[in-house]
């Protein structure tokens, strides 16, 4: 792209998303643990005025959570956002946002009332000019500051509680990257204490709608900065990949001649500089990631242990992966067997669905593969490779959807690890979504896949999403209807077969019916 190309599209800054909206990383909105900001339309907190939403008390799942964290009261992302916020705008209809002045995904128009369907694409099947684009969109995204959100730099007790707000000013990439670090990060105890064993993001049942939720608001994001409202995320399919064919200076950055380690100058990926890649440091340090550059991207594929991930997935993997029934089992964590999360995440051997830590398979695979910034979960969003890679994982577990059609129940609403019962809601992410939101067909969200798309069916759908929507919400109450009215009729019958029994005592005093009826002249209608 063009340097003219490239100012003109840093030239039209507009709103991003990530985790603290601006207008509440204050003093007054965290004492008052209250973040309805207004909205512009019309001024008014959540866009009231124009019933878009309204400010209300945050409604927390009550579910038992699993063993997995056995302490209360000591992380911030516990029961999210209450330590920060419990009241924030609850928006109406098909609007969303952290002020409600958004359209929820899938739709669009002033009035959110317009279904969209969008169309994610393999990286490959773009044109030259489709490529370079995404390339300087990725670009400008690392170099616009975010206008709406901050990054926070203390825990709400290093905030003296909120009368000392610590946060940061964060451009729009980075920003997701910081939301990825601040989800799977460690557990602060004092001292140098930690637990590592939490994740809010990973190892767990929210994992597939966690980062299905965090792709839809980065693509978002650079819909908004770059005013181009079709832009859809990329995908890279590396089934049966014998190497990293992303990994060049045309695509995400070929290797560097001299330092294998980093990647080639001629790439723009090589000036980057990674955020919130020193966990152990952080620890030491009880202290967050404030986003101070670390150094550049790190990434030496194929140079990994091959001992724990010989090659890339297979095709055979991903299909014993999606025959898997059962979307959760067991434990819920990364020691679950038999589960279709837990294999596609890669705790889980892709062949017999048996949890094997000492492997790393399909998902995880390919972080290990890329050997550098992509290998530690907390940074791993640094590498751009990243967001086409789960991008494939989320056409996986579109997949599974649409062969299996679970339906929502199927995703665990109890004793799952912390953050990961349905009704959570996930962290950080504000506005408020929970992880049962993200549990649907991406049709229902606004996106396909291409290479998942059937033509002939697309327009019918979309046309029918609105109606299944309307099902999925009301089945409970058409069952109960249907099993009352199943009793009624049974009840009924019995009467009417009692009453029956009774007149046909007296049967030798009936005439029949045929005496008083004209076959011949009797004439029969069928209504539908």
């Amino acid at each position: 792209m063009s340097l003219f190309a490239m100012g003109f599209l840093l030239a039209i800054l507009q709103p991003s998303t990530g985790q603290f909206p601006r207008a509440c990383a204050n003093t007054q909105s965290l004492l008052r643990k209250e973040c309805c900001p207004r909205w512009g339309g019309d001024g008014s907190p959540c866009g009231v005025l124009s019933r878009r939403g309204s400010c209300q008390n945050i409604l927390l799942s009550q579910a038992p959570l699993g063993p997995q964290f056995p302490f209360s009261g000591v992380d911030d992302r516990e029961d999210w956002p209450s330590v920060f916020y419990n009241r924030t705008c609850k928006c109406e209809g098909n609007f969303m946002g952290f002020n409600c002045g958004e359209c929820k995904f899938g739709f669009s128009g002033p009035n959110c009332n317009e279904r969209q369907l969008r169309t994610r694409r393999n990286i490959f099947q773009l044109t030259n000019s489709e490529k370079d684009k995404f390339l300087a969109y990725l670009n400008l995204a690392k170099n616009t500051p975010s206008r709406d959100y901050v990054i926070a730099t203390g825990t709400y007790s290093q905030m003296n509680n909120g009368s000392n707000p610590m946060f940061r000013n964060i451009n729009v990439y980075d920003v997701f990257v910081w939301m990825h670090y601040y989800a799977s990060r460690d557990t602060l105890l004092g001292g140098s204490n930690v637990w590592r064993d939490i994740d809010f993001a990973h190892e767990a049942p929210g994992f597939l709608p966690w980062h299905r939720a965090f792709l839809l608001m980065w693509e978002r994001e650079v819909q908004k900065i770059t005013g181009d409202e079709n832009f859809t995320i990329p995908y890279w399919d590396w089934r049966d990949a014998e190497d990293c064919v992303v990994c060049t200076d045309e695509y995400m950055g070929g290797r560097h001649p001299t330092n294998p380690n980093l990647l080639s100058p001629a790439s723009f990926f090589s000036s980057w500089q990674v955020i919130c890649t020193r966990s152990e440091e952080y620890n030491s340090q009880q202290a967050l990631c404030d986003a101070t550059s670390e150094g550049p991207i790190m990434r030496n594929p194929g140079s990994h242990d091959k001992s724990r991930t010989p090659r890339l997935p297979s095709s055979a993997e991903v299909e014993f992966c999606l025959s898997l029934t059962q979307y959760e089992s067991g434990p819920m964590d990364k020691m679950a067997n038999y589960s279709f999360r837990n294999t596609l995440e890669g705790f889980a051997d892709p062949r017999t669905a048996i949890s094997n830590l000492s492997q790393s398979g399909l998902h995880n695979a390919l972080h290990i593969y890329m050997n550098g910034s992509m290998s530690q979960v907390e940074g791993s969003a640094n590498d751009p490779i990243f967001v086409l890679h789960h991008a494939f994982v989320d056409s996986i577990f579109e997949r599974w959807l649409r062969r299996h059609r679970p339906m929502l129940e199927v995703y665990p609403a109890a004793n799952a690890p912390i953050g990961h019962n349905r009704e959570n809601y996930m962290v950080p992410f504000i506005p408020l979504y929970r992880n049962g939101e993200f549990f649907k067909p991406s049709r229902e969200l606004g996106y396909d896949y291409e290479y998942l798309q059937e033509p002939e069916l697309n327009s019918f759908h979309a046309f029918l999403i609105p109606y299944l929507e309307e099902a999925r919400q009301i089945w409970p109450w058409l069952l109960g209807a249907a099993v009352i009215g199943g009793i009624l009729a049974a009840v009924s019958t019995g009467l009417i077969m009692t009453c029956w029994k009774r007149r046909t005592t007296s049967s030798e005093i009936q005439p029949l019916l045929t005496e008083s009826e004209d076959y011949n002249n009797i004439s029969y209608q069928s209504n539908f």
